[in-house]
C-alpha cells in the first residue's frame, strides 16, 4: 500500500506542478498577441508595452531566489500553494485595471506569484523523482508547459478579438482555484536546507536588475547619452557588483557563488539566458509584426504562430528522453543554432508584401530549436548540484531565464526604435527586420557558449527504486 501511495503522490506532483506551470506560461503567451489591442485601448507607447511585459518578468526574476529559499525553509508545498493564490488574485486585478499604470502594477504582483510557482514546481518534482527518471519527468513537465505555448497565442488572439483583452487575465482564475486545494491534499511537504533569508542580497539583486532594465528601456526615449540613462545603468552595474561581492562573503547566500564553479551549472545557465534573450524578444515583436505589418487580426496572428510554438509540445518530451543517451551538450548547441537560423531567415524575408506561407519553414526550424534547448538546459543545471540545493539551482535557472527575456526585449526594442515605428506597415517592418536579426545573433552566441558544456555522465539506473 505504501508503494501505491508513493506512485500516486508522484503522479500528482507531476500533474499539479505541470498545470501550475501551464497557467504561468499561458499568461505570458496570451499577452503577446494582445499587445496591439492593449496599445490601442490604453494608448500605450512601445515603452509602455515593454513595461507591461517587463514589470512581470522583472519581479518574476528577482524574487525567484528568495522564493526558492522560502520554500526550502518553510516548506515547498506551502509556498507553492501561496504562489498559486497570489498569481490568481493578481490576474483578477489585472483584468479589472482601467489604466496602463494599474495594469503594470498588478503585472508586477503576478510576477511575484509566478516566482513562487516556477522554482518550487521544479524543486517538488526533483524531490519526488530519482535522478535516473528526472530528465524524462522534466521533459513531460516541459511538454505540458509547451501546451500553453501552443495554445497561448491562439487563445490570446481569440479572446482579444472575440471578447476583450481583459479576459486573457480572467482565464487564470478558474485554473488557480481548481488546483490550489489538490496541492494541499495530494502533495507531500518537502524542505531544503534551513537557511536564513538573505534580505540584503535580495535588495541588491532587485536594485541592480531594476537599474539595468530601467536604463535600457528609457534609452529609447531619453537617449543613450542622457543623465537618467547613464546614471541608472551605472547604479545597476554597481549594485550587481555589490550583490556578487556580498554573496561571496555572507554565510547564508541566496545564490551561492560556488555553484558557478561547476561548468555545467555556469554554461547551462548562460545558454539558458541567451536563449531567452532571443526567444522572448522575438515573441514580443513577431505577434505585433503579424498584425501591424501583415494585417492579420489577433486570432489570425495567434494561429499563424503555431508552426513555431506547437513544436515545443512534441519535441520537448523527446529531448528529455534523449538526454540520458547523448547528453545535454549536442541538444543545446544544435537547438540554439536552429533558433538562430530560423530568426535570421525571418529577418531576411520580412516585408509587408511577403506571403505568410514563406514564414512557415523558418518558424518550424526555430520552434524545433527552442524545444530542444528548454528541457535540456534545465536538466544540465539541476543535475549539476546536490539534491539539497536543487531549489536554489532552479531559482537561479528561472531567474536568469526571466532576466534574459527582460534584457532581450530592451535590447531589440532599442534596435527597433532606431530603425522603425508604429506609424505604418512599412515603418514597422523597417524596425522589425534588424531587430529580429539581433535576436538571431543572441541565439548564435548561446550556441557558441554551450559548446563548453561538459560531457554528461550517465546515471546508473536503480531498478529497485524504479519499481518503487
Amino acid at each position: 500500500m505504501a508503494e501505491s501511495n508513493v506512485k500516486t503522490n508522484n503522479r500528482w506532483v507531476l500533474f499539479l506542478a505541470s498545470i501550475a506551470s501551464f497557467m504561468v506560461a499561458l499568461d505570458t503567451l496570451v499577452v503577446s498577441t494582445s499587445l496591439s489591442r492593449i496599445r490601442l485601448d490604453l494608448g500605450a507607447s512601445i515603452e509602455g508595452l515593454e513595461w507591461t511585459v517587463n514589470a512581470y518578468s522583472l519581479c518574476f526574476a528577482v524574487f525567484l531566489l528568495t522564493a526558492a529559499a522560502l520554500g526550502d525553509r518553510f516548506g515547498r508545498r506551502r509556498l507553492f500553494a501561496a504562489g498559486i493564490g497570489v498569481f490568481t488574485v493578481a490576474s483578477a486585478a489585472c483584468a479589472l485595471s482601467e489604466s496602463l499604470g494599474w495594469l503594470i502594477a498588478f503585472r508586477a504582483v503576478q510576477g511575484i506569484g509566478a516566482a513562487l510557482i516556477m522554482p518550487l514546481s521544479v524543486a517538488l518534482l526533483s524531490a519526488a523523482f530519482p535522478p535516473e527518471r528526472r530528465a524524462k519527468v522534466l521533459g513531460v513537465f516541459s511538454g505540458v508547459t509547451g501546451l500553453a505555448v501552443l495554445a497561448g497565442p491562439v487563445v490570446g488572439g481569440a479572446v482579444a478579438e472575440g471578447l476583450a483583452w481583459q479576459w486573457i487575465f480572467w482565464l487564470n482564475v478558474p485554473i488557480g482555484l481548481l488546483i490550489i486545494l489538490p496541492v494541499w491534499s495530494r502533495i507531500g511537504e518537502s524542505f531544503g536546507t534551513n537557511t536564513a533569508l538573505d534580505i540584503r542580497g535580495l535588495l541588491l539583486a532587485t536594485g541592480g536588475a531594476l537599474g539595468l532594465v530601467w536604463g535600457l528601456i528609457r534609452s529609447n526615449s531619453a537617449g543613450w547619452n542622457s543623465l537618467e540613462v547613464l546614471s541608472t545603468l551605472a547604479v545597476g552595474i554597481l549594485l550587481t557588483i555589490l550583490f556578487v561581492n556580498w554573496e561571496l562573503g555572507t554565510r547564508e547566500p541566496m545564490l551561492p557563488m560556488r555553484l558557478f564553479r561547476s561548468r555545467a551549472f555556469l554554461i547551462g545557465n548562460a545558454a539558458n539566458f541567451l536563449l531567452n534573450t532571443s526567444l522572448v524578444s522575438a515573441l514580443f515583436f513577431l505577434a505585433q509584426y503579424l498584425q501591424i505589418a501583415l494585417g492579420y487580426g489577433p486570432l489570425d496572428a495567434g494561429l499563424r504562430m503555431l508552426p513555431w510554438t506547437a513544436t515545443l509540445f512534441f519535441v520537448a518530451p523527446v529531448a528529455g528522453n534523449l538526454v540520458n543517451r547523448i547528453g545535454e551538450r549536442p541538444l543545446i548547441v544544435f537547438g540554439l543554432l536552429l533558433q538562430s537560423l530560423g530568426m535570421m531567415w525571418i529577418g531576411l524575408i520580412a516585408d509587408p508584401g511577403t506571403a505568410y506561407v514563406k514564414f512557415i519553414a523558418p518558424l518550424i526550424v526555430a520552434g524545433f530549436g527552442v524545444s530542444m534547448v528548454q528541457p535540456t538546459s534545465m536538466s544540465a543545471v539541476v543535475g549539476s548540484v546536490a539534491p539539497s540545493e536543487v531549489g536554489k539551482a532552479s531559482g537561479a535557472f528561472n531567474m536568469l531565464r526571466q532576466l534574459g527575456g527582460v534584457f532581450g526585449i530592451a535590447i531589440i526594442a532599442t534596435v527597433f526604435t532606431a530603425n522603425g515605428n508604429y506609424s505604418s506597415a512599412q515603418s514597422f517592418n523597417a524596425g522589425f527586420a534588424p531587430a529580429i536579426s539581433i535576436s538571431s545573433a543572441l541565439s548564435m552566441a548561446g550556441a557558441l557558449v554551450a559548446i563548453g558544456l561538459p560531457r554528461r555522465r550517465k546515471v546508473p539506473i536503480n531498478h529497485e527504486r524504479e519499481k518503487a
